[in-house]
């Protein structure tokens, strides 16, 4: 029995509840000190954490800043002087090319093919070669060189007007009776011997190679003083012969100069027939 009148519980607890009680309440006190404690220790973990995140990243930034420091170095010195390490880089990279390109590349003297001089080049186009123009005959049948020109003008103008070849004969021969085939001026004519003339003659106003008349209407003195205009009017006038052709020489010549002397054209005929084949060959 305790003081206050009341009897001992016989199942009570041996330990008091205030005992008990404040058991709890000190293992209680244990867990939230641990707890905090715990929680303490993870925030300071976390703390580190951050902190050595934020000291990569600020590590990372100063590289980044340095990299770019770096690169504007090079871009400077680019833009500017090269540096000693860059040009003997560049002098090796060049040997280096220029040892490769010995070695690799032809040349181009050996690269291009050598035309040789034996082998016809078919690439260029073949050129057209001018024909020939063929030589001055030699004089013939005892004439010189001024007069066998002037055959040769007389032959010429004839074929140019389609003259048979009998006609230039003829022409020829009429040639040789009137100035011996020279281009005579008028020494009755002063304003002949103006044009150009191989001798003077006298007889009256003629002139030229078959000594045609100004004032008989041949044509004009400098006109006549010309050997192709003065055998293109013999041989018109002689083309209105009729049947001049079959006519002798002398008979057509005489047709058409009316000369003093009509026989003496005859006399010219085989030295006439010799230059104009010596000028126009036979078949020609």
């Amino acid at each position: 029995m305790r003081d206050d009148d009341t009897l001992d519980e016989t199942y009570a607890p041996s330990t008091p509840t205030a005992d008990t009680e404040d058991g709890t309440s000190t293992e209680r006190t244990t867990a939230a000190s641990r707890l905090r404690a715990y929680a303490r220790d993870l925030t300071g973990r976390r703390r580190a954490q951050l902190a050595l995140a934020t000291g990569v990243v600020c590590c990372l930034g100063l590289t980044a800043v340095v990299q770019v420091r770096d690169e504007d170095a090079g871009a400077t010195t680019r833009g500017g002087s090269p540096s000693s390490a860059e040009l003997a880089q560049r002098a090796e990279q060049q040997r280096a090319s220029r040892s490769l390109d010995r070695t690799a590349a032809p040349s181009a003297s050996a690269a291009a093919p050598t035309a040789s001089p034996a082998d016809p080049d078919t690439s260029a186009p073949a050129r057209k070669v001018a024909p020939a123009r063929p030589t001055d005959p030699a004089p013939v049948a005892g004439l010189d060189e001024d007069q066998m020109e002037n055959a040769e003008a007389i032959v010429r103008t004839g074929r140019k007007m389609g003259v048979p070849r009998r006609g230039l004969v003829i022409a020829v021969a009429t040639a040789m009776q009137e100035s011996n085939l020279y281009n005579v001026a008028s020494g009755v004519l002063p304003e002949s011997q103006d044009y150009p003339h191989q001798g003077v003659g006298w007889d009256h106003d003629s002139v030229g190679l078959f000594q045609q008349r100004s004032s008989s209407g041949w044509g004009p003195v400098g006109r006549l003083m010309d050997p192709e205009f003065a055998t293109r009017q013999f041989l018109s006038a002689l083309e209105q012969v009729p049947g001049w052709q079959r006519m002798r020489l002398t008979d057509a010549a005489q047709a058409v100069q009316v000369s003093a002397y009509p026989e003496h054209y005859q006399q010219h005929e085989w030295r006439a027939t010799r230059v104009v084949d010596a000028i126009v060959p036979a078949g020609r």
